[in-house]
């Protein structure tokens, strides 16, 4: 772990020596492939000229290029053939997406990833008990991959191909057995976690805060206990990732009220492990810059260019909203991956995760984006005394005499002293947070307050559940640019009262 810290501290020290040396090493080992031959990968010797020759890509421009690969085609993106496939939903598709992982990805980022939370964690907490217990795993599911005729390639959330993945000397260190970990059946996976863990000395979790938090709950109902910590003692570490953590903190601190509980927060996605908090007093994350991954970012005035400007790490600036674009050792090239971070640091490169490019309100020009929002909620609910499971949110449209203004849908665990006050602290803060949002508010002229429905506990998951998207990736959708989302679940209650 000491000898890793040193090398995380070069790649500190030189980042643009080491990012240039992960795209050079990309570029040589994929020039035989299909995508390598096409892109005459054999002739790019900089990243100008890799910027000129390999176009920008969503994954519906990728996938006939996955759809290879997922067939069986060997040496179509990547060396070699892939046998793991990260099934994602998104937040703003509801197809599936198939995201290739070669052995290479598994090792060099994947697992790599892993072993860096742990030297980050112990270098900052070298009191640490975290190893004399075990680590509470909450993952997806896997299946066969659909398109193999053969079944000798599988699919599944990043969480279940990682953990099927791991050695047995990893194996040994976490809870629960894998054919619990991996069931697909949500509703069933978190009764019989709970069962399979009760009585395990946890020492750390890892998960997404949604799931945890059912599972806690479910763990001290069984055991009559007010707290975690009657049941976990020794439990001082939740390494999170997936959705943003801070509409879950509050929760969090009555489940476990420990001051010596300590909360990382990672970026580990279907397409490579990213960034990982390495300070205690921050939630900002560390780029990983020597995973097999060249980034490059795409300015937010670029957002809807049909042939986006990019910059690499060299011409990034401070509290700048950029779309994420990666070329990975899995084989991905010059591919959007959807989210938007904003980097905090330049020395080192520190960031957090903004939104994504898709997942917005803009229907009055207030561009407001998920960061935005989930402050506004951490806001609202300290100073109402609120405690937010989950929300969604989407435009009220102008139309006639009815004025605009944002449509909310939460849940809560703990009520506010009242629902106005929460809708004036939820307008209030979001009037701070974002200038344009204030602008179109002046005066009420053409946006009015917010509108909030209360909804009772467990709606957002039945909603999912209705949906076919409990577990693993699947994410509540927090912002939506349509009324899609807000329609769908106030129709499931309307229907409910029938």
């Amino acid at each position: 772990m000491k000898k890793r810290i040193h090398q995380i501290e070069l790649f500190i020290k030189y980042p643009h020596d080491v990012q240039r040396e992960v795209f050079l090493n990309l570029i040589d080992t994929a020039k035989h492939t299909v995508y390598g031959k096409t892109h005459y990968f054999n002739d790019i010797k900089t990243i100008k000229d890799f910027q000129e020759r390999v176009p920008i890509v969503s994954y519906e421009d990728f996938y006939p290029y996955v759809e290879r690969v997922m067939r069986g085609e060997a040496q179509v993106t990547w060396p070699g053939k892939i046998k793991w496939f990260a099934k994602s939903s998104g937040t703003t598709n509801s197809k599936s997406k198939y995201i290739p992982v070669s052995t290479e990805a598994l090792e060099d980022c994947h697992y790599k990833g892993g072993k860096d939370l742990l030297s980050i964690y112990v270098n900052n907490y070298p009191e640490s008990r975290m190893f004399s217990g075990k680590n509470l795993a909450i993952g997806g599911s896997q299946q066969i991959n659909p398109m193999d005729e053969n079944a000798e390639s599988f699919s599944g959330d990043v969480s279940a191909v990682i953990m099927k993945n791991l050695p047995f000397w990893a194996q040994l260190s976490r809870t629960p057995k894998l054919e619990i970990a991996l069931m697909e059946n949500w509703e069933e996976k978190i009764e019989k976690i709970a069962h399979a863990t009760v009585d395990e000395n946890i020492t750390s979790i890892a998960g997404v805060p949604t799931w945890t938090i059912f599972l806690l709950q479910r763990i001290m109902e069984m055991k009559g206990a007010n707290n975690i910590l009657e049941v976990w003692p020794n439990l001082e570490l939740f390494i999170h990732g997936a959705v943003s953590f801070t509409p879950y903190r509050s929760v969090f601190k009555e489940l476990i009220p420990s001051p010596k509980m300590h909360y990382m927060e990672t970026y580990n996605a279907s397409e490579g492990f990213f960034g990982i908090q390495d300070q205690k007093a921050s939630t900002e994350m560390l780029l990983m810059l020597d995973y097999g991954i060249f980034y490059e970012f795409i300015p937010s005035e670029d957002f809807d260019s049909d042939q986006p400007r990019t910059v690499d790490l060299r011409d990034v600036e401070l509290n700048k909203n950029y779309a994420v674009v990666i070329s990975t050792n899995a084989g991905l090239w010059r591919y959007k991956i959807g989210d938007t971070i904003k980097f905090t640091s330049l020395n080192p490169f520190r960031f957090i995760i903004s939104g994504r490019t898709k997942h917005f309100i803009n229907a009055f020009g207030e561009e407001l984006i998920v960061e935005n929002a989930e402050k506004a909620i951490a806001i609202a609910c300290t100073q109402t005394n609120a405690l937010v499971d989950d929300f969604t949110a989407a435009p009220r449209y102008i139309s006639g005499d009815q004025k605009g203004c944002h449509e909310w849908i939460i849940e809560f665990s703990q009520l506010p002293d009242s629902i106005d006050s929460f809708t004036k602290s939820l307008d209030a803060a979001l009037r701070t947070l974002n200038s344009d949002y204030d602008a179109k508010r002046q005066k009420n002229i053409a946006v009015v307050e917010p509108i909030i429905h209360e909804v009772a506990s467990g709606t957002f998951y039945k909603w999912m559940k209705r949906r076919g998207k409990l577990g693993g990736q699947n994410k509540v959708p927090r912002l939506s640019n349509n009324r899609e989302y807000v329609e769908d679940i106030l129709k499931m209650l309307e229907e409910e009262t029938v």
